[in-house]
């Protein structure tokens, strides 16, 4: 088990995309390309998806654990970051699933990307952070 590799982008495309297999969808998976110094670059590792633009299908998580990322390892927030993380994994206690990673029989709700987002949106909105680290 590892928790972060490190490698040149190329093969960490290649290990990415293969790891993706072991959450059941690339839109599950954030990703960082962080320096020695300056800021990182958070993003999804599925890309943007523009075939899918507009159509309500994508799955947000991969970008929201991406942000959970930035406020871990740029901003030096984990708190923060341990609450975006929470959330996500209560929605998908929830059974609140995207089509990229709905299974057929498993008995959980199709949602669009807006549903998905807003839900872990609103459970985010339900905690209160301390003024002093709210961000």
């Amino acid at each position: 088990q590892f928790d972060t590799m490190v490698t040149g982008n190329i093969f960490g495309d290649i290990l990415s995309d293969e790891a993706s297999m072991l959450v059941g969808s690339l839109g599950m998976l954030p990703s960082a390309s962080i320096g020695e110094s300056g800021p990182g670059v958070f993003e999804p590792i599925h890309g943007s998806a523009p075939d899918i633009a507009g159509e309500d299908k994508a799955n947000p998580l991969a970008l929201i654990l991406s942000a959970a990322m930035m406020l871990r390892y740029d901003l030096d927030r984990a708190e923060e970051a341990d609450l975006l993380e929470a959330a996500v994994e209560a929605v998908l206690d929830q059974g609140l699933r995207t089509a990229d990673i709905k299974q057929e029989g498993d008995g959980c709700k199709l949602v669009g990307c807006k549903e998905m987002g807003s839900a872990v949106a609103d459970l985010v909105a339900k905690i209160d952070l301390p003024e002093a680290v709210a961000v």
